[in-house]
């Protein structure tokens, strides 16, 4: 007998499922797009167990016969293409046929539909493929699908899954993308018996206050663009509104949720210069070309495409986000003043950081555009340095004694002098007995904090301040179990954190070193970088510890008086490990007197 085989009918549906159906969430997503296919005004998801157990998926759409309802769980079945020249036209979400195919393999699925012609509704119960039971229900007009026991006949695959918050955070993100594209459509997610998801606005502005709350699509900004053969609209964020994870950024191609780095990088380039590296700005970008300007026949999960002309689309998304920037006044200008000749700077709001800005030559000259650090060189090149030099009295520190300690540090410096320097509210110089010490002040306040937030989980001593005004803080139904999860830590650190109804926390404490004005963002910003941080050499309590320090630590661009930055070194010089910040990068760099001399030939 040969070697090559034919698998059996089983094992082949249990591959093909694999393809398909990844996790809970990839059941959610393709029936939500059958009844979107299939007209439906309402949309209703149910899960338990984080859709391990049980995903309910009810709608108010077309419904089906009880012929159109048995051929549907056969493979490659579907009412959505009949030809070739079809598939190169998709308009609907589903075309592949394979959806409830794969479902039905690696589940329990029961499911009950009537069309509008009909007086009663098909029931239908299927078991790991195999059809159990054919029969009449009451139901009304619409589908409703239950799916049991995901991958209960692959064990393997089910070992696999990851924990509830993980698999349910998959799922409310992929409902929340529909809402946001469909908001003719109403939505509503259950969990367990708690609503997490109300989507009856009308609008996609509208949906989004529902899913993200109003006071932060307060801060978006609108755009609208046509082109020759697509249309660029959507919503960006405002570059005080980065994140450190990508979870918020969506992209749709006719309304349909894709994922492409090419076209995602066009917006990041939008905001070059506007924002920190490694933060991720919100967006929510709708294209709208014609069906065969895109293959989205890729792979089974439809949420990778192809253009036929990738450069032009990219082109135009790059256009209408940074030309949005622009007019929505988030771009410093930089113009030639007519009276002296001398370059002169206008900043146009206080949150701008920089990026690709209008330089005027002259005024008989038509703009040019710098980048970067071109627009330094542009600028008149005068060093700015910012003088601090103590009063009469001079400090301890100053003076070159250690607070309880010698002159000499560890670190070997020697005294200091009795002069500091600010650079650029950047770094910190000051002279030593060998030389310079430059010091990031960033991240020499973040490892002074993370070493004095360590050590708060060993303490019994109170680290809270009391506010007066209480915060209320709205998480996301995804992140709420990780609040619950790290919510006794972030008490240990110094929050006063307690649950309060539905997904609101309030926050009625803080730590005693956290800068007032900034407890809603560092603990949502907290909140994100635990999720993202999978750095698995740092325990849960580490990974809190340095996203809290770098968060409240003073940033580049803040101005210290002469006091506070003598408080920093002095605290800098007790610390453990001063070398370096939480995430590896130099705190100090010392300049030998040797090099100094070096380079201006005295030796």
């Amino acid at each position: 007998m040969g070697k090559i085989k034919v698998l059996p009918q089983e094992i082949a549906s249990k591959i093909a499922a694999g393809e398909v159906v990844q996790r809970p969430e990839s059941v959610v997503k393709e029936i939500i797009e059958n009844s979107i296919d299939a007209g439906a005004r309402s949309i209703e998801v149910e899960v338990k167990d984080a859709g391990k157990s049980l995903i309910r998926v009810t709608d108010n759409g077309s419904g089906m016969s009880e012929e159109d309802a048995l051929a549907a769980f056969e493979r490659h079945a579907t009412s959505k293409i009949t030809t070739y020249e079809d598939l190169e036209n998709v308009a609907s979400l589903g075309f592949r046929g394979e959806a409830l195919y794969s479902i039905a393999a690696v589940s329990q699925v029961e499911i009950k539909t009537r069309s509008v012609d009909s007086d009663t509704a098909v029931y239908l119960r299927i078991d790991g493929g195999k059809r159990e039971e054919v029969g009449r229900a009451a139901h009304e007009v619409g589908t409703t699908i239950i799916v049991k026991n995901l991958f209960y006949n692959t064990p393997a695959r089910r070992n696999f899954m990851k924990a509830n918050p993980t698999e349910f955070r998959h799922i409310y993100q992929s409902v929340s993308r529909y809402a946001i594209a469909f908001p003719e459509i109403e939505f509503s997610l259950v969990s367990g018996e708690e609503v997490v998801l109300q989507a009856r606005s009308n609008t996609v502005r509208g949906r989004l206050d529902e899913i993200f709350g109003d006071r932060f699509t307060d801060s978006l900004v609108e755009f609208e663009e046509g082109y020759d053969h697509l249309s660029v609209k959507g919503f960006l964020g405002k570059p005080e509104y980065t994140k450190r994870t990508r979870g918020e950024q969506f992209f749709f191609i006719n309304r349909r949720y894709v994922v492409n780095k090419a076209i995602n990088h066009a917006v990041f380039s939008a905001y070059e210069n506007l924002i920190d590296k490694g933060d991720f700005p919100f967006f929510v970008i709708f294209i709208d070309l014609p069906a065969n300007e895109v293959d989205v026949n890729v792979h089974p999960a439809k949420l990778e495409v192809k253009f036929k002309d990738e450069r032009s689309i990219y082109g135009a998304v790059r256009s209408a986000a940074r030309g949005s920037l622009v007019r929505s006044d988030l771009v410093p200008e930089l113009t030639l003043a007519a009276d002296n000749g001398r370059f002169a700077t206008r900043t146009t709001t206080e949150s701008s950081r920089g990026g690709i800005v209008p330089v005027m030559i002259n005024p008989n000259q038509s703009q040019r555009y710098f980048e970067g650090d071109q627009i330094a060189d542009a600028v008149d090149p005068l060093f700015s340095l910012r003088f601090h030099r103590p009063d009469d009295k001079m400090s301890p520190l100053a003076s070159g004694e250690k607070r309880g300690g010698e002159g000499q540090s560890d670190l070997g410096i020697g005294p200091r002098a009795s002069v500091i320097y600010q650079l650029h509210n950047k770094y910190i110089i000051s002279q030593i007995l060998t030389g310079l010490l430059v010091i990031d002040q960033h991240a020499a306040h973040e490892r002074v904090i993370y070493e004095r937030t360590l050590k708060r989980f060993n303490e019994q001593a109170e680290n809270t301040q009391q506010l007066l005004f209480p915060i209320s803080l709205n998480i996301d139904a995804a992140d709420l179990t990780i609040v619950q999860e790290i919510i006794p830590d972030l008490n240990k650190m110094g929050f006063s954190i307690k649950l309060f109804s539905g997904s609101t926390v309030v926050v009625d404490g803080v730590p005693v070193d956290l800068k007032a004005g900034r407890e809603n963002t560092i603990l949502t910003e907290i909140i994100e970088d635990y999720k993202r941080d999978n750095d698995l050499r740092l325990t849960p309590r580490e990974k809190l510890c340095k996203t809290y320090a770098c968060k409240a630590a003073v940033k580049a661009g803040d101005s210290l008086t002469i006091d506070e930055m003598e408080s920093l070194i002095d605290q800098l010089l007790q610390a453990e490990v001063p070398y370096v910040c939480p995430h590896g990068r130099p705190v100090l760099v010392k300049i030998p007197l040797l090099e100094l001399d070096k380079r201006f030939g005295r030796i």
